[in-house]
């Protein structure tokens, strides 16, 4: 039982997770004072700074029509990239000798310190994507590659997704 201007324990339980609870994050509310990439508009909609996270790091990236994007790494960070609009063609490798596309609905997923590179394969519609890392630091590494002429064409090849 608590006395008048005590708080018992389900009080102070509501009070925490009033304050340190689900934060939404509106989409007028990204924040583009984040690491960037040449070709790229990144915002960052979770991180350590907006909203507490300790772990991961999302938000949005958009590539303009027929652009592509500087090459670069995320450190020791995993990278996830889902895309929502547009055809998005990743270069990957020490020289860029690797290639795959992704569309909308599709998962792309960059390990840590791969260097890749972000092409909006469509001529004339913007590339978005959803990115989500494995902290909430917003790490980037632009790397100055000299990329091959004609990347090898890789495709996800398993048990359930057989080659095409």
């Amino acid at each position: 039982m608590t006395t008048p201007g005590q708080q018992d324990d389900s009080d102070a339980a509501t009070s925490e997770w009033r304050e340190h609870g689900v934060r939404v994050v509106k989409a007028g509310q990204l924040d583009p004072n984040t690491a960037q990439t040449p070709g790229m508009d990144r915002a960052a909609a979770i991180d350590a700074a907006r909203v507490g996270a300790q772990r991961i790091w999302a938000g949005t990236v958009t590539i303009h029509p027929d652009a592509k994007t500087g090459a670069h790494h995320h450190g020791a960070l995993e990278s996830v990239i889902y895309v929502v609009r547009g055809r998005a063609r990743m270069r990957w490798g020490e020289r860029l000798e690797f290639v795959a596309e992704a569309e909308p609905g599709d998962f792309i997923f960059v390990p840590p310190y791969v260097p890749h590179q972000e092409i909006n394969a469509s001529t004339d519609e913007p590339l978005e994507c959803v990115l989500v890392r494995s902290d909430s630091e917003a790490v980037v590494v632009n790397l100055d590659i000299k990329p091959v002429e004609a990347p090898e064409a890789v495709h996800w090849v398993d048990p359930i997704h057989p080659h095409p």
